[in-house]
């Protein structure tokens, strides 16, 4: 039986169409065809018991996509054993990813040497890109806790897994002095400069030990300005607080799960100190999107996930937080270089996709992290009425014409917008 027949898959379904039929919010058939998406077409059960999963029309495996794409089944893996297994499996291979490099972003099916550019880096046959993301790592670390406290089984959390955690901890006490540890190079002949990095590969310079995690790339895969990416880190911070409940909870290792703990804290702290600015007007403090250390920062915010539009959605604070209320104000305005509104379309787009094309993924987003249930409604009929006729959640839509989009079939747009609709309809990810 195809996992998208199952019980439980129905079962939802029917709940979420239910719902939004009732209270006259249209979706119910867009929200059936990209629940069930995910499950029919992007997963492959492989001989060694682990899944491989596709990101749409790419046949790559992304350790943040895969992450998200899955993260609406976690609602139903409980009773659903033919969705458990996928996600352990999913689990597994992300594992195997890690611990082949770990400054990899996206993996082959098998070691064919596939990629998507002969890039200069220490390259193998199973990587399909090497581009150095915090946020990387951070999904595949997520993705095992959140199964545990949705499901709570506790079978991922294997020798492997400890072995992969420590090399993620690592890994980010290196890039805290990237100028002067770190390993990774990345450098990508006749491209754009977003697919590049400067210095012969190793990035802009940033002001080291200071408490913040160097990124290479952001999470749209686009090179960061400066090294210091805020959300990115706001996601470390909060994802070494899972490793500190793992180790101690599970693994009974108090060394490490205090490790965690107070690595935890360091890059919070760093964060508040390095990342906060205030307005000079109106005296309010905000979040900047990158920053060096020097001084100099960024201020905007991309689409792609980690953002500083989802900070709630990871757990880093709560929606009502000042702060974030401030940021949000900011980066959904003409003060953030990639918010666009048109004729059909408002929002948040990407330097990854041309100007004026809003990403569906961040209007997704924005209805997530909504204060009332009739904004979360509004997205969602937004979403759907600038599809372009196909039916489908897109990457980029141009605000003035939904006819042209990038990306047919992307996955990760689709698990987002069913994560919207659930959410409006009560069903949500357990996150502690």
């Amino acid at each position: 039986m195809a996992l998208s027949e199952c019980k439980a898959v129905d079962s939802l379904i029917r709940r979420v169409q239910d719902t939004m039929a009732a209270e006259g919010v249209p979706g119910g058939d867009f929200f059936e065809k990209a629940f069930r998406d995910t499950l029919d077409r992007t997963i492959k059960a492989e001989p060694d018991g682990t899944t491989f999963i596709i990101t749409g029309d790419i046949p790559a495996m992304w350790l943040r996509d895969s992450t998200c794409q899955m993260r609406p089944y976690l609602t139903i893996a409980k009773e659903a054993p033919e969705i458990a297994a996928a996600i352990e499996g999913l689990i597994r291979r992300q594992i195997q990813c890690v611990l082949i490099d770990p400054y990899a972003n996206a993996f082959n099916e098998t070691a064919n040497g596939n990629c998507w550019a002969h890039d200069k880096t220490d390259m193998k046959p199973e990587l399909w890109e090497r581009k150095y993301e915090i946020d990387s790592l951070c999904y595949a670390m997520q993705l095992p806790y959140l199964y545990w406290k949705n499901t709570g089984r506790t079978a991922q959390f294997t020798k492997e897994f400890m072995q992969a955690a420590k090399t993620v901890v690592q890994v980010f006490r290196t890039e805290q002095d990237h100028e002067n540890l770190s390993p990774y190079r990345f450098e990508r002949g006749n491209t754009f400069f977003t697919d590049n990095l400067s210095r012969e590969g190793k990035g802009a310079l940033v002001r080291s030990n200071i408490g913040l995690i160097w990124s290479g790339f952001r999470p749209s895969d686009d090179a960061c300005v400066y090294g210091y990416l805020i959300p990115a880190n706001m996601f470390a911070s909060v994802i070494l607080g899972y490793l500190a409940e793992i180790a101690e909870e599970i693994y009974h290792d108090e060394a490490f799960s205090r490790e965690c703990a107070d690595f935890s804290m360091e890059v919070r702290t760093a964060v508040e100190k390095y990342g906060s600015l205030t307005n000079y007007y109106l005296k309010k403090d905000y979040y900047a999107y990158e920053v060096d250390g020097f001084g100099q920062y960024l201020i905007m915010d991309d689409a792609n996930l980690p953002s500083l539009l989802s900070m709630p959605y990871y757990g880093y604070c709560d929606q009502d937080d000042p702060k974030y209320q401030e940021t949000k104000k900011l980066i959904l305005s003409d003060a953030n270089p990639y918010y666009y509104e048109g004729q059909y379309l408002r929002g948040i787009g990407s330097i990854h996709t041309p100007a004026r094309y809003v990403w569906h993924l961040a209007v997704a987003m924005q209805g997530l992290v909504a204060d009332t249930r009739e904004e979360k409604a509004e997205k969602i009929r937004m979403i759907m009425d600038t599809d372009g006729g196909t039916k489908c959640v897109h990457e980029g839509v141009l605000v003035d014409d939904p006819t042209r989009y990038t990306r047919e079939w992307f996955s990760w747009g689709n698990a987002i917008f069913c994560e919207l609709c659930m959410d409006y309809c009560g069903i949500r990810v357990r996150m502690n």
